[in-house]
């Protein structure tokens, strides 16, 4: 499918969502568990008893649940069936009348962060959806935490870390690149950018690949400068290739968006489904092999650090840089990039993330909470580990931890701190509740921000 059935189809495929949330919308109230009568509005309204829900070791927290909006909805034959997991290791969990408040109290006693799942259910157990781009179910995906100024990595660094990473930028040293750059111009379709697919040569084995737009200027003007990263599926598809649209193109600003696994840009479906496959390791998706990851010159990390370094490398070559203003912004997989970016070049005078991967990927080591989906600990992956990555983070760079979710257990909000507290640099966090990896409780929701050491409430 080329590029222009693509569009015609993403436009045909939300004309279609938006006709059936409309139909959800105007259809008749009632007790069904189905997701036609229910909307991103209609959710399940989870709190603790602090403004800013984190608390002392030992102290107990309460935990208000109740339903917002459900017009119609029949609350006699409804429940909240929940699970609370905690960094203690402890489970529990109940099934509890949905007509009114439910209230729940639990503790933690050490630092880190309590979890509470519920979902809604009717008499049968079946779980009540609700219409959000498609029929999702109706849950709370939340917590909160303890001490968490207090909470520090699972696993000790390698004593070695900072040799490793100068034997890293030695060997990339050793591919010159400045004579084998291949820039390709493209429409941007904004009459005062320009927009290039650049291949960069790169050690690792593959160029470092991505999509870079420059202002165009006749009077010479510098602009600061931008690398951003994409997640975890998205490196795939989205960050190789579709170019940017004129939407996402700033005149403002030197942009380059990275391609993660040094792909070829541009090219159709499958040659990404084909790389990706190749990229596979022992059954394993992508970074996510044990065997291969206990080399820390082996894992597929690896390959990715040298990308980021020399796409930094090149990026700030270009003339039309400002020489001062270089941020680097991205989320879940493309955080950790970005954290990287600020850890192995000081140039970089912000990191800007979104729920950032793989902080504290040894906390499973002392019985510290996760989701299904991780990577499993070896002691190799601590090279990369963001944990270790923030004490090398200069005092010169801002991190900037945009959002991140209470109810994220891909990213778990103790990984999430243990990144944080290890900063020696300005700082900030927001944490915001009912909040998993991919989706967020509507507003008004509670929330907290973390800045120069105070917990504040709000986002």
């Amino acid at each position: 499918m080329n590029g222009q059935n693509n569009k015609v189809y993403r436009m045909i495929k939300l004309a279609a969502m938006a006709a059936i949330a409309a139909t959800a919308s105007v259809a008749e109230p009632g007790g069904a568990s189905g997701g036609a009568n229910w909307g991103k509005d209609d959710c399940i309204d989870g709190r603790a008893d602090k403004p800013v829900p984190v608390y002392a070791p030992g102290e107990q927290m309460v935990f208000t649940f109740r339903l917002r909006g459900f017009r119609g909805l029949d609350r006699a034959k409804h429940f909240l069936k929940w699970e609370r997991t905690a960094d203690d290791g402890l489970k529990s969990s109940g099934r509890e009348p949905i007509t009114g408040d439910v209230v729940l109290k639990t503790s933690l006693d050490r630092p880190g962060f309590v979890r509470y799942y519920a979902e809604l259910v009717d008499e049968s157990d079946k779980v009540v959806e609700r219409f959000v781009h498609g029929k999702q179910k109706v849950f709370f995906d939340g917590g909160a935490g303890v001490d968490i100024l207090s909470i520090r990595q699972g696993a000790a660094e390698p004593k070695d870390f900072d040799a490793f990473w100068a034997r890293h930028r030695a060997e990339l040293a050793k591919v010159s690149w400045k004579d084998g750059v291949k820039i390709e111009k493209l429409d941007s379709g904004v009459p005062d950018v320009d927009l290039y697919s650049v291949s960069i040569p790169c050690a690792g084995g593959k160029p470092s690949t991505g999509f870079l737009t420059v202002p165009r200027s006749a009077d010479g003007r510098k602009y600061p400068a931008h690398i951003g990263f994409s997640g975890y599926g998205g490196s795939w598809m989205f960050a190789a290739m579709q170019k940017p649209g004129p939407k996402g193109i700033r005149n403002d600003v030197i942009s380059l968006r990275l391609c993660a696994h040094g792909l070829e840009l541009c090219r159709d479906r499958p040659y990404y489904r084909a790389a990706r496959e190749a990229a596979k390791s022992n059954g394993y998706d992508y970074a996510f092999d044990p065997a291969q990851n206990s080399d820390p010159e082996k894992a597929y990390f690896c390959g990715m650090t040298y990308r980021v370094m020399r796409a930094l490398e090149y990026l700030k070559s270009r003339p039309e840089w400002n020489g001062k203003d270089l941020v680097a912004g991205g989320w879940s997989m493309g955080g950790l990039q970005a954290i990287w970016a600020g850890a192995l070049d000081h140039d970089v005078t912000k990191v800007d993330v979104q729920i950032p991967w793989c902080c504290d990927i040894g906390g499973t080591e002392i019985g510290r909470n996760r989701g299904k989906w991780y990577v499993q600990w070896v002691p190799a992956l601590g090279y990369y580990d963001p944990v270790n990555m923030a004490r090398r983070i200069p005092k010169t760079c801002e991190v900037r931890i945009a959002r991140a979710g209470l109810g994220d257990y891909t990213c778990p909000p103790t990984g999430v701190m243990a990144f944080y507290n290890n900063l020696s640099c300005p700082k900030s966090a927001t944490f915001i509740q009912n909040a998993q990896h991919g989706s967020s409780m509507p507003k008004p929701r509670q929330a907290f921000r973390i800045s120069k050491g105070k917990l504040v409430e709000g986002e």
